[in-house]
């Protein structure tokens, strides 16, 4: 279940265990019920899976981020 933003494919990810990062990685696929999505948005659930990590236990966190360049001012 998603609970707040959107998830997206190939978005960079991190995996938390009773508040402790257990791995970080990028989501490297992403379903809606039976079809492949690009993109799953807040109150909806969906199927992932993480690059090179397969061990997601119940009530593993998972956390998206997109990484952008800031101008120096």
């Amino acid at each position: 279940m998603v609970i707040s933003g959107t998830i997206r494919r190939n978005a960079k990810a991190r995996l938390l265990r009773e508040g402790v990062v257990i791995t970080e990685s990028t989501i490297a696929s992403l379903r809606r019920e039976k079809d492949d999505v690009t993109e799953v948005r807040e109150g909806y659930e969906c199927g992932m899976t993480l690059a090179n990590y397969s061990d997601i236990k119940l009530g593993d966190v998972i956390e998206t981020y997109e990484m952008r360049e800031k101008p120096r001012s």
